[in-house]
């Protein structure tokens, strides 16, 4: 079975639009990087040398430094696929970013997007 398309595409290519979705709601890149970097485990420098790089979404995950593990709290509906039934793949990790830049550009509070476990 052959790998989906995105897998292959440019992060760099992608992440202006990430922004510019936040943007156009009022909200700012900072909060995009500070998302990608909670996600991920990517330092601000880190996540600068991706772009640079021209990183594949495939390699961008496969790559980071430390997937969050609080991002399993991630729940709901993307693209038409609950996010937490998909199985995981490097797909899942993609669905994760798309539904963390959908709540900021819905105007959710960072912390809210910013998952923490119940204590």
């Amino acid at each position: 079975m052959s790998k989906p398309k995105i897998y292959s595409m440019s992060f760099a290519k992608v992440y202006p639009h990430y922004i510019a979705k936040a943007e156009k709601k009022g909200r700012t890149k900072e909060e995009v990087d500070e998302i990608i970097r909670w996600l991920t485990g990517y330092s601000q420098e880190e996540l600068e040398a991706q772009l640079e790089k021209d990183t594949d979404f495939e390699s961008f995950f496969v790559d980071a430094p430390r997937l969050n593990p609080d991002r399993t709290l991630i729940k709901g509906v993307i693209c038409g696929i609950r996010v937490e039934e998909m199985e995981e793949s490097i797909m899942k990790e993609i669905r994760y970013l798309d539904k963390m830049i959908d709540e900021l550009a819905k105007g959710k509070a960072m912390d809210k997007i910013l998952r923490k476990p119940l204590d």
